[in-house]
């Protein structure tokens, strides 16, 4: 019903630019895309909303060759929306207040790391850590990681299990918008648009 929603707007707003919604790509229905296209996830951290626990987000991201340029993360249960634009800056919406947010420079006394509530995989995510100065974990769930690292809350997250490019857009709009980073371990950025819409182990910096 959200995802209906969602496809029905952006055909109002947009309706030149395909979509790829998480949904309909299970249902086998997935469009022709060109250099632009929306990719859209109704609902991201389904064990949190089974859970109830807050952490739900709606992910609205739209793509141009190959690169989140705009994304809105919005976690309805909260009431807090983050939004970035490529070159436009990156915000926090809570009730009538909006405040811009950014990446923060990593402090002295260690990194504090954002990882998956729901598919970490411990070992990997020590092994990845190995050698680096970490003061705190945190763990959250949907694209609310990206969010926290965009927002100063947060440094890293890294990412070492499946992921679709719908789970990671938006959210990956946002960090970048605010001055960040996401590349794979061995550090090319991201990209979308892939035949499988799959993602590569990641590094959200």
């Amino acid at each position: 019903q959200a995802e209906a929603l969602i496809l029905s707007a952006l055909a109002r707003l947009t309706p030149d630019i395909p979509v790829v919604a998480e949904e309909a790509i299970a249902a086998g229905d997935a469009p022709t895309l060109g250099n632009r296209f929306w990719l859209v996830d109704p609902l991201d951290g389904t064990k949190e909303f089974i859970n109830r626990n807050g952490e739900v987000t709606v992910n609205i991201a739209l793509i141009e060759a190959g690169r989140p340029v705009l994304g809105v993360v919005l976690a309805p249960a909260q009431g807090r929306l983050f939004a970035g634009q490529i070159g436009h800056g990156a915000f926090l919406e809570q009730g009538l207040v909006r405040r811009p947010i950014h990446c923060r420079v990593a402090p002295a006394e260690g990194l504090t790391v954002v990882a998956s509530r729901s598919h970490g995989d411990a070992v990997a995510l020590e092994t990845f850590l190995t050698g680096r100065k970490v003061a705190s974990l945190k763990n959250a769930g949907s694209s609310l990681k990206f969010c926290l690292v965009a927002s100063g809350e947060a440094d890293i997250y890294p990412r070492l299990g499946r992921t679709m490019e719908w789970d990671t857009a938006a959210g990956h709009a946002v960090l970048s918008a605010a001055g960040g980073r996401v590349t794979d371990v061995s550090g090319t950025p991201l990209v979308y648009g892939k035949a499988d819409f799959a993602n590569p182990h990641f590094v959200a910096w």
